[in-house]
């Protein structure tokens, strides 16, 4: 017997966040996946070619703002100097790292 997808009620929302700053070469996509996972987010990240880092994350509002708490620190080898993070709309299924725009 097939089971129902579960379904999440929780309130739902969407960012975009551009990172600024020494964000590239130093594991940032990788450790931003890994916290959204853990977070609970879905959505993906990516590097530009402006040296810059991309991404969208879906999720309660809750988690989203743990997201960017952490994506002004970044990982340890990461020097942060700005995140943009404006209203986005998608919906995701897991956290992907994407190939450079």
């Amino acid at each position: 017997m097939a089971m129902a997808p579960v379904r999440d009620d929780r309130p739902h929302a969407v960012q975009h966040l551009l990172i600024r700053g020494r964000v590239q070469g130093v594991g940032y996509r990788w450790a931003m996946a890994e916290q959204a996972q853990q977070l609970g987010l879905s959505g993906w990240v990516r590097n530009r070619r402006d040296g810059t880092v991309e991404a969208v994350a879906a999720g309660p509002p809750d988690a989203l703002m743990h997201l960017l708490r952490w994506a002004r620190r970044g990982p340890p080898a990461a020097r942060v100097s700005e995140v943009l993070a404006t209203p986005a709309t998608g919906e995701f299924v897991g956290f992907e790292q994407r190939p450079t725009v």
